[in-house]
């Protein structure tokens, strides 16, 4: 299993953990202390080695930071996390803030009058401190850096760093040697008018030099820096115990191979140089920074040039994403056949995870078609705890799937050649009209996004309304992004594409996307639909006068139709249900035997065909 249900939090350690840091903050003259959930990588996947923020509170989820002060403690966290947050945490030790709505800049701008904050220049990005600064001196206030974190100090029995190994990833599933890649985000840096750049983000040094790694559960990133210039040879950051014969050999013709220990001072060389060091001041830590204007050097401003290449996707990583995913599709439709087969009662959250799993870990056909991970940790929720949108169980939460309630599970998976990321809501038994009604309104918005054609340079804020409409009519909606990018053999959270109010950058052909609207009842039940999606090449529709960019759907799983309401769909919504379903049926029959075909061909009927299995 990859997946572990054994409890990890501590929230009773929290208060003395608090106490301890409030010492080391009077030790050296702080009012306050921030402690991010990111690591130097800023990204969201963080080895248990630099997971500050759970250790010292107890809460898990991806994103947050908590401001210690004096006589306060408070935890910013965004809407995915509300109820989560006070799961995890002493409600008598912290008190909660939203993220998006009060960021800790804001917070401070408003009661941080006259305070001393206490920092880690390595785990903030460039942006994060600029805003802290301005909203502290705005009050009267400091943003002091600390020059050891104050949370490592008091950090007893600290995990090791990671030491995962690299391995290679195969030109024919990249589609483009790590050269042809340098290429162009050399001349990616020449347009921005510097002549390097920093690469902090694992995920832009493995699409790079087309590596992979296992150094943070379920994303195959190798922890590691890089500095590609557009005169010398690249150069790697990484702990050369991660490298094997064949990794190591095929490095040393791209590179100059180099430990982490070496990062820094190679960076001040670069600036004392003479070199234009272009840094993304959104993923870029404050202390790189420092680094850089400390010797001298100068800096230009601009989002790193990994990013959208990144985003867009060769042939070769569709082809490879729509092969991964039809033996997922397999996988899930056994799944669900399986689970139509348990009485209410008898399985639990566990249970069908570790199921999940294990039809996911039978489906390889190839070396490269095997599970290599799972892509997170599946959220497998049950009655009231489908409401909680990035539940995670565990052997004290663990809960059976009772009759009259709806299931909600979100997985995904890592094969190499694709990423998976895929959220189905089932009926446990009659579930009643009211959660069919809430059901299909979600469908609608998730068809509303499937079915969309938009004109080239359209962004993800133009078109994250369509699936929230039919829930607003309704008076209901959900406190988080329609969908978010999804790497190939990668992070399956990718920017800079993103289906939401803030997203603002142009879709691509060629980028892939979650689709996922979902309503969420408190203490009562949660619906979360999502299928993954591709920019497709844009085209004129018939009778038109503009090309327009669509979707092709990857995802291929049965809607449970027991939970549709068919009178509040349209004829065009109930045209797209009935084709996709028997898009599924044609693809994954021939993978099934006779009992699981026998279950998707009435799963896949068409809305019209109502009938009991």
């Amino acid at each position: 299993m990859f997946q572990s249900f054994e409890v990890k939090i501590e929230p009773e350690n929290a208060g003395p953990r608090i106490e301890r840091l409030r010492t080391e903050m009077a030790r050296v003259g702080l009012d306050g202390f921030l402690v991010p959930r990111e690591d130097e990588h800023q990204g969201a996947y963080v080895p248990p080695s630099s997971q500050r923020l759970m250790w010292l509170t107890g809460f898990s989820g991806s994103a947050g930071v908590v401001l210690v002060l004096k006589d306060k403690a408070i935890i910013f966290i965004d809407g995915r996390y509300m109820l989560q947050v006070r799961q995890q945490t002493d409600l008598a030790v912290f008190s909660y803030e939203n993220l998006s709505a009060i960021p800790p800049a804001t917070w401070l701008e408003q009661h941080g009058t006259g305070l001393k904050i206490g920092f880690d220049a390595c785990l903030h990005t460039i942006s994060e401190v600029l805003s802290l600064r301005k909203a502290l001196d705005r009050v009267g206030g400091y943003l002091v850096e600390v020059e050891k974190n104050l949370v490592d100090i008091i950090w007893n029995r600290h995990p090791n760093i990671p030491f995962g190994q690299v391995t290679l990833q195969p030109v024919e599933l990249t589609g483009r040697t790590a050269q042809e890649k340098f290429a162009e985000i050399q001349k990616a840096i020449t347009a921005e008018g510097a002549s390097a750049t920093i690469l902090t983000d694992p995920s832009s040094v493995a699409w790079c030099f087309n590596i992979r790694g296992t150094d943070v559960a379920n994303t195959p990133l190798p922890l590691s820096f890089a500095i590609i210039s557009v005169r010398d040879r690249p150069q790697l950051f990484i702990d050369q115990h991660k490298l094997g014969k064949n990794e190591e050999s095929y490095l040393q013709n791209l590179c100059n191979i180099l430990e982490p220990v070496e990062f820094e001072e190679n960076i001040r060389q670069l600036a004392q140089s003479g070199d234009v060091i272009l840094l993304d001041p959104s993923l870029t830590a404050e202390n790189l920074r420092l680094v850089v204007e400390k010797a001298g050097g100068k800096i230009r401003e601009g989002i790193d040039p990994v990013q959208l290449p990144r985003a867009v996707k060769t042939q070769a990583e569709l082809a490879g994403a729509r092969k991964a995913h039809k033996r997922d599709g397999a996988a899930l439709v056994r799944f669900f056949a399986w689970l139509a087969d348990q009485r209410p009662g008898t399985q639990d959250e566990i249970s069908t995870t570790q199921k999940l799993e294990e039809l996911r870990s039978q489906t390889a056909e190839t070396e490269n078609s095997k599970l290599e991970d799972i892509s997170f940790d599946t959220i497998s929720g049950a009655g009231p705890h489908g409401a909680i949108i990035h539940y995670r169980v565990n052997t004290q939460t663990n809960r059976p799937l009772m009759n009259g309630e709806l299931y909600l599970i979100d997985s995904g998976a890592q094969y190499r050649d694709g990423t998976t990321d895929v959220t189905r809501t089932v009926a446990i038994g009659d579930v009643g009209e009211e959660k069919k009604r809430c059901f299909t309104l979600v469908l609608k918005g998730m068809i509303a996004i499937s079915i969309a054609r938009f004109p080239v340079g359209t962004s993800g804020q133009d078109i994250d309304v369509l699936a929230r409409i039919a829930l607003w009519k309704n008076g209901f909606d959900y406190a988080h992004g329609t969908g978010h990018g999804v790497g190939s053999f990668l992070s399956v959270h990718e920017g800079p594409q993103i289906l939401s109010r803030t997203g603002k950058q142009k879709l691509l052909p060629g980028m892939i996307l979650s689709n996922e609207p979902g309503y969420y009842r408190e203490s009562a039940f949660g619906i979360r639909i999502e299928n993954l999606l591709v920019v497709q090449v844009p085209e004129i529709p018939d009778g038109g006068d503009l090309p327009m960019l669509g979707f092709e759907t990857l995802t291929l799983c049965p809607v449970d139709r027991n939970l549709i309401l068919p009178e509040l769909l349209d004829r065009e919504e109930r045209d797209w249900l009935n084709s996709y379903h028997d898009t599924v049926y044609r693809k994954l029959a021939p993978m099934l035997n006779e009992a699981e075909r026998d279950w998707l061909a009435w799963a896949t009927a068409p809305l019209e065909v109502l009938f009991v299995p």
